[in-house]
This record gives structure tokens, C-alpha cells and sequence, in this order.
């Protein structure tokens, strides 16, 4: 059973940078369940919605169109860790953010494709 607990969330200025990471832990990298991983995010009175996403091997990402440019995803299977890089944050990007475990891999990926969630963390913004 693969778990995901989050870390690094936190309260900063609009235009300043966060990192969250995600520990992985069970079976997921290859030769085992080869998930491949990704961010979510929740703000109050919204639905979930994707962040980013990268492949197993590391090789491959996605990123949600408000976020291009400013966010980056990478993952480091020898720690069993995902990372989030995010910079020049804005007013639109405070929310829960979730780990997340899936083997779907697509164009659009919804919450529906996602295996296993984590617990979340808090991204606030102030202007």
C-alpha cells in the first residue's frame, strides 16, 4: 500500500517561492506499482483541481496552464520523494494541496484517475 505524506506548505508573500515535497512510501517506482505522481490543489468553495504531474521514470511532466512557468514538479525515486517547486506565487494559487499516486497518464488528469491521495497542506498567499 503506498502512503504520501506532504510537507512544506506554509504562509508567504505574493511573488515569493514555496518547495513542497511528498515521501512515497510502499511500492512506487519501477518494478513495483509504477505510479506515477502529481500535485492537486483545493481552495474553500472549489472543486479539486490538477496542478502537475510527473511520469514514474521522471522523464515526463505536465503542468496545468496556470501554472506554466511558475511552478515545476520532479521527482527523486532513489529518496522516494516529488517535489513542487513553485515560484512568483499569486493571489489564485492558496488551496490544500494533495500528493497524489496514479497509473493513469493523459492529456487531462482528474480526480477520478488518481489512486491514492495524501493528507494535504496548506498554501497561503498574502498580497
Amino acid at each position: 500500500q503506498v502512503q504520501l505524506i506532504e510537507s512544506g506548505g506554509g504562509l508567504v508573500q505574493a511573488g515569493a517561492s514555496l518547495s513542497l515535497s511528498c515521501v512515497v512510501s510502499g511500492r512506487a517506482g519501477p518494478s513495483g506499482s509504477n505510479y506515477h505522481m502529481g500535485w492537486f490543489r483545493q481552495a474553500p468553495g472549489k472543486e479539486r483541481e490538477f496542478v502537475a504531474a510527473v511520469t514514474w521514470s521522471g522523464y515526463s511532466t505536465r503542468l496545468a496552464d496556470s501554472v506554466k512557468g511558475r511552478f515545476t514538479i520532479s521527482r527523486d525515486n532513489a529518496k522516494n520523494t516529488v517535489y513542487l517547486q513553485m515560484n512568483d506565487l499569486k493571489p489564485e494559487d492558496p488551496a490544500v494541496y494533495y500528493c497524489v499516486a496514479t497509473r493513469a497518464w493523459g492529456t487531462v488528469l482528474g480526480p477520478n484517475d488518481i489512486d491514492v491521495w495524501g493528507q494535504g497542506t496548506q498554501v497561503s498567499v498574502s498580497s
